[in-house]
């Protein structure tokens, strides 16, 4: 009896019985004590009135608790912990289910204080990585990238923001993400989070190419290593042998013949050693450089040559006498490559210090091979200056580039973070 799905619908059907019950054993009374029929329905009705108005009011306040308690909970839901009902009963088990709920918002405001709190710190942690870092919500939008967007794209990442993976020419297959343009470049690595109660993709670009260029150098030093302790080794005892002989030797030529045994044996060893370097860990001294005086020393070592600068910088982080060389070591090439002018600029592009040296020399007949240990076109080279140029350049964090010109000669482009202090 009196079965209903709602607390509302119980209270109302059991109260309005009892109402009724009421009326009618009024009715019935009135009738004993013999009243007129229009005072009968008078007084009746004015008391099923009366009830109904009490039932109503009984209802409303019973029930404005539990309004109060589900507006709380929509804002908590909604992740606003600055509302609290307030019940009109304090007491009992309604006041207790009242101040439950208040403890659990409370609880909720701590969790997600700390959890924007480790948010923003990741967001922060992801804005100093100099990785490209990519971030989609559940409907595979971007909603948030770091600087090294425009590793990717050539531009800030808010220009391609709410763009889909598509647009940017991302590809998931089951060997996971790939980027179509350049798939042997950038590895991606993928990894799901919840933020705002929502799936979100995060896509971490790693460059392989250093990776890869890496391990080739260090094949290359155990060549050098092995290959020069064994040169070594023999270079010694007849460097020695050859100038206790020249030192015995009566004959003109033969001293001559062991002077230049001794001095090849001299000059094999100076180049194993230097080979021995090549990818050495620098110990660099980042400071701040100011162009100017950057340019009249340049200028200074090369007087028979005219430099053009155009120096839209001031100021560039770098460490100067490693920097310095590698101007030195590109300027070479360019006079040695039948240059007669021979430019360099300095600028700022996308929040980079960007260097560009041109010339209009004869350029390079194989670009493939520019950076390969031992390779060079030079018949005096030893295929050591581009390589250590390039060594010393991704040791600042920077990158280098060498590309022919369209009509003649070489472009050399070398861009640094604009602070390098780490």
């Amino acid at each position: 009896m009196f079965k209903s799905k709602t607390l509302e619908a119980y209270i109302l059907r059991w109260l309005g019985f009892f109402a009724a019950l009421f009326v009618l054993l009024l009715y019935l009374l009135l009738q004993l004590l013999d009243w007129s029929p229009w005072h009968q329905v008078l007084a009746t009705g004015l008391t099923a009135l009366g009830l109904m108005l009490a039932i109503l009011h009984f209802r409303k306040r019973l029930m404005a608790t539990f309004d109060r308690a589900l507006l709380h909970i929509e804002a908590v839901r909604m992740e606003d912990y600055n509302q609290y009902a307030k019940s009109d009963f304090p007491g009992g088990n309604v006041g207790a289910f009242h101040r439950e709920l208040t403890q659990l918002s409370e609880y909720l405001s701590g969790q997600k204080l700390r959890y924007d709190q480790h948010a923003f710190l990741i967001y922060q942690l992801i804005d100093q990585l100099d990785t490209p870092i990519l971030v989609f919500n559940e409907k595979n939008k971007l909603t948030y990238a770091n600087g090294a967007f425009t590793l990717l794209y050539d531009q800030p990442w808010q220009m391609y923001r709410l763009a889909s993976p598509k647009l940017l020419g991302l590809n998931k297959s089951k060997q996971g993400w790939q980027l179509e343009d350049k798939k042997q470049q950038w590895q991606i690595s993928h990894s799901e989070f919840i933020d705002g109660g929502e799936a979100h993709q995060l896509l971490v670009f790693t460059n392989i190419t250093s990776a890869l260029r890496a391990s080739q150098l260090n094949a290359w030093q155990q060549i050098i290593r092995v290959v020069g302790h064994e040169i070594r080794n023999s270079l010694t005892p007849v460097s020695s042998l050859a100038e206790s002989l020249a030192g015995r030797a009566n004959d003109g030529r033969d001293q001559k013949a062991l002077a230049l045994i001794s001095e090849r044996c001299h000059h094999l060893q100076d180049f194993i050693s230097r080979y021995a370097s090549l990818s050495q860990k620098l110990n660099l001294d980042i400071r701040q450089i100011a162009v100017g005086e950057l340019t009249e020393r340049l200028s200074g070592l090369f007087p028979e040559q005219q430099l053009e600068f155009n120096t839209g910088l001031q100021w560039l982080s770098a460490d100067q006498t490693f920097f310095e060389q590698v101007l030195i070591n590109l300027v070479k090439n360019a006079i040695e490559a039948g240059a007669d002018h021979i430019a360099l600029s300095f600028k700022e592009v996308k929040g980079r210090h960007q260097l560009q040296l041109t010339d209009n020399g004869h350029g390079f007949a194989n670009l493939d091979n520019l950076f390969v240990p031992l390779f060079t076109t030079k018949q005096n080279g030893q295929g050591i200056g581009l390589t250590f140029c390039r060594n010393i350049i991704e040791q600042h964090r920077g990158s280098i580039k060498l590309e022919n010109n369209a009509d003649r000669g070489v472009r050399v482009t070398i861009e640094l973070p604009q602070t390098n202090l780490s």
